[in-house]
């Protein structure tokens, strides 16, 4: 790289409704002494514009093949909807590009593995928006437990609310709800929240789920439609991880008027709960509470303020911009801090076994 900068190009950014706009790009500008923003790509060349002309971006590329195959991009960001990924990912990393993939990776498993052992080859960094793992507070979480704040992990219970996936929605989100899309219930604020749970507590040995529907039409609201839901709103895992530990996990759609993230951490010595107001663990505001030994009420862990060094007081911001410091380093030093292609594909792995016991009604077990 002639600059000391890593130059970014991005695949997907409006100014008005996506992702990439209230996460990726305030991220980038918090970082702006590692990135600079070359370029967009979207669906369409007046598309790029737009968003090149909202967020003062130098080139909008006609298509993302010029932009991936651009001499002026080390680094490509990836946040289109999951069933674009593959084609994206597949060509950043033959064209030699460090990427930035939000997940899930790919639609599915096998594309997963494939995008994985490509990036492997390439030999060049290839990251997942499995911002959860990098989070502050999943952080000073994973340092309790490696301390022994619990003693040895007994059970641990999880339940959250997924906020779309009930009975309506709206017709830009309907794709939420058509399970071939790759982006259910499931793969995004199950599979981010697996993430973290792994990251912490290792992974699942023994499961057996359940998954069902309670809706089988959704309501759009801006239209007035009614349309077909194949997209699972209930979803249920028992089982015990790699250390012996039993584990629980309960999903629903649509959002709870009382709890919707509740996250227990139950030990020989003590005990943690996490909680949040929604059920998408890699965008929210995760509060630790915990006690031990002859305690008997539970109280305030507080996330060291060094662990927030740099950062907003945004989740959504603040978790993305971990990753990309992480990157940044990983570039730079040829090192693997970031979530990895091959941490997606470990993590696809858990969500294809859940999905195979749900469909088969049976215990799935390991090895």
């Amino acid at each position: 790289m002639e600059s000391d900068k890593i130059k970014v190009g991005l695949i997907g950014l409006n100014p008005d409704s996506q992702w990439a706009s209230v996460s990726h790009i305030p991220a980038l500008k918090l970082l702006s002494n590692k990135f600079d923003i070359i370029g967009v790509a979207n669906s369409t060349h007046e598309s790029a514009k737009k968003a090149a002309a909202a967020f003062q971006i130098p080139n909008a590329f006609e298509n993302a093949q010029m932009l991936v195959e651009s001499n002026d991009i080390d680094l490509v960001v990836i946040t289109v909807k999951v069933a674009y990924h593959f084609e994206l990912v597949k060509a950043a990393l033959e064209a030699g590009k460090h990427v930035y993939c939000e997940h899930p990776l790919g639609n599915g498993l096998e594309e997963t593995k494939t995008l994985a052992a490509l990036a492997k080859s390439k030999n060049v960094i290839a990251v997942v928006g499995t911002q959860m793992v990098v989070a502050p507070e999943l952080l000073y979480l994973a340092q309790l437990i490696n301390e022994g704040y619990v003693g040895k992990v007994l059970s641990t219970t999880l339940i959250g609310s997924g906020g779309s996936w009930g009975d309506e929605t709206v017709i830009a989100n309907y794709y939420l709800y058509e399970k071939e899309n790759g982006a259910t219930m499931l793969t995004i604020p199950l599979g981010h929240t697996l993430a973290g749970l792994t990251k912490v507590l290792g992974g699942f040995n023994q499961l057996t789920a359940r998954m069902s529907s309670n809706f089988k039409n959704v309501n759009i609201k801006d239209t007035g439609a009614i349309k077909p839901k194949t997209s699972e709103d209930q979803i249920m895992v028992i089982g015990t991880l790699q250390s012996g530990a039993a584990v629980t996990v309960h999903y629903r759609g649509g959002i709870s008027r009382a709890t919707n993230f509740l996250w227990e951490i139950n030990g020989s010595k003590g005990d943690i709960q996490v909680t949040a107001p929604l059920g998408h663990g890699q965008q929210a505001q995760l509060t630790i509470h915990g006690a031990r030994g002859d305690e008997t009420e539970l109280k305030p862990l507080t996330v060291p303020a060094e662990m927030y060094q740099g950062l907003t007081g945004n989740p959504v911001i603040g978790n993305v911009a971990q990753i990309y410091k992480r990157l940044a380093a990983d570039i730079r030093n040829n090192t693997r801090t970031a979530p990895s292609f091959e941490d997606a594909a470990f993590l696809h792995e858990l969500l294809n076994r859940i999905e195979i016991s749900a469909l088969f009604n049976g215990p799935y077990v390991t090895g």
